[in-house]
């Protein structure tokens, strides 16, 4: 594939460079454009030797083959790393004073934009408002993440590491596994309920049970569903560090934070009241200490060796938001199973469908190294008749798009 890294002026484009370099390694024709100020922080020799393909920021350089529109032309993708504040207001306003901005308006292929800057900037209105717009115009935004930035600084406004940023890349570049989504925004008007990430029950001030979910999978189906343009609540249970920053940006979410299994029903029952869609994808406790300790519990507290803790089972939210929707709602479960096979995980997910009531269930093997804490997934769809109807892996964010159709076509055909 031949891809198009637009790289500007901000100190993250150290980090473009080990993106080029994978993505050269995998066999990619990769161009890289940068800024007059991206030079300022990685030179242009850096540029040609990592790519293999010479740089240049002038349009006015290889007149005869019209470079300053054909990298646009030809390009399979384009990736903008890091995306200044700056770059952004220039692309949302449709600016093309170089190299790198007549490529993008000559581009048809998939644009992503790794945003970079400080939290102060991230924040302004005027940024949200650019990124609002590019997000309209089909622009993919991965990042920023939470962070260490430059100075003293911390908080949002850190660029996503090069291989978080190649895994989206790839879910962009490889067929996928089901047939992609409707273009455009197909869920305007709609109100779309997620939950994401892990209850925490508690078992005294310091300790909990709790699970390995990091949340991914549940903030990507609140973006994909706003990035369609839907209306997302998130209730967030406890989610990895940085993996809300994206969602607590997007104009179209809003996050409310849950702790235990019944905070997060609490919530979830309040914001299914006027939803459309319920998408259930936390990873809720089963069960929840009997007895809360008010105090740390201690060795000398435990005589013998040993502590008992005496677990009392929790609410199953799904099955209630199944049992009490209204009609024309649309409920849809995750199920995380440790399963020998496929023909297994289906069998699961059928029988929890039938048992929880959901319209969908998505299941996905899980284990040791597979499902939580990693950047990529695999579920299966079935649906009220117990049809497979939806198959999807890779990205968490194509699994997302392949649920949203699911949903989508469920609700097309009610």
């Amino acid at each position: 594939m031949r891809i198009v890294v637009g790289v500007t002026g901000g100190i993250a484009a150290y980090k473009t460079v080990q993106l080029v370099r994978l993505l050269v390694t995998d066999g990619h024709d990769v161009h890289v454009i940068p800024t007059e100020n991206a030079l300022r922080f990685v030179g242009a020799p850096t540029w040609e030797a990592i790519s293999r393909n010479p740089v240049t920021t002038s349009v006015h350089d290889d007149v005869p083959r019209v470079r300053h529109v054909a990298l646009g032309q030809a390009a399979d993708l384009v990736v903008i790393a890091p995306a200044t504040a700056h770059t952004l207001a220039k692309m949302a306003a449709g600016l093309a004073d170089d190299l790198l901005g007549t490529t993008l308006l000559a581009t048809t292929a998939p644009v992503v934009v790794a945003p970079a800057m400080h939290t102060e900037m991230w924040r302004h209105p005027a940024t949200r408002a650019n990124i609002e717009t590019l997000r309209k115009r089909g622009v993919r935004v991965v990042g920023p993440d939470s962070g260490r930035l430059t100075g003293d600084d911390s908080g949002p406004g850190r660029m996503v590491e090069p291989e978080r940023l190649k895994d989206e890349l790839d879910g962009l570049l490889r067929p996928a596994a089901v047939a992609p989504g409707p273009a455009g925004n197909d869920l305007e008007g709609m109100r779309v309920v997620v939950s994401a990430g892990g209850t925490r029950e508690p078992i005294d001030p310091v300790r909990y049970i709790g699970n390995r979910s990091s949340g991914r999978q549940g903030v990507a189906l609140a973006l994909a569903a706003a990035d369609r343009g839907a209306e997302v609540t998130l209730l967030a249970a406890h989610v990895e560090e940085g993996v809300l920053t994206e969602a607590h940006a997007h104009p179209r979410i809003q996050v409310q934070p849950a702790g235990t299994a019944t905070e997060l029903g609490e919530g979830v029952r309040t914001a299914a009241g006027d939803a459309d869609v319920v998408v259930m994808a936390a990873a809720v406790a089963d069960y929840r200490v009997a007895e809360v300790s008010e105090t740390k519990l201690t060795k000398d507290s435990a005589p013998g060796g040993g502590l008992e803790l005496r677990l009392v089972e929790n609410e199953d939210i799904l099955a209630g938001l199944a049992r009490d929707r209204r009609a024309g709602q649309t409920i849809v479960g995750f199920a995380a199973e440790t399963v020998a096979s496929d023909e297994e995980l289906v069998e699961r997910a059928r029988r929890k469908r039938e048992r929880k009531g959901a319209d969908l269930l998505a299941a996905n093997a899980v284990g040791w190294s597979a499902g939580f804490e990693t950047p990529d997934n695999a579920v299966v769809v079935v649906d009220a008749r117990g049809e497979v109807v939806a198959r999807a892996g890779g990205t968490k964010r194509e699994v997302a798009e392949a649920v949203l159709d699911a949903i989508a076509a469920v609700r097309a055909g009610a």
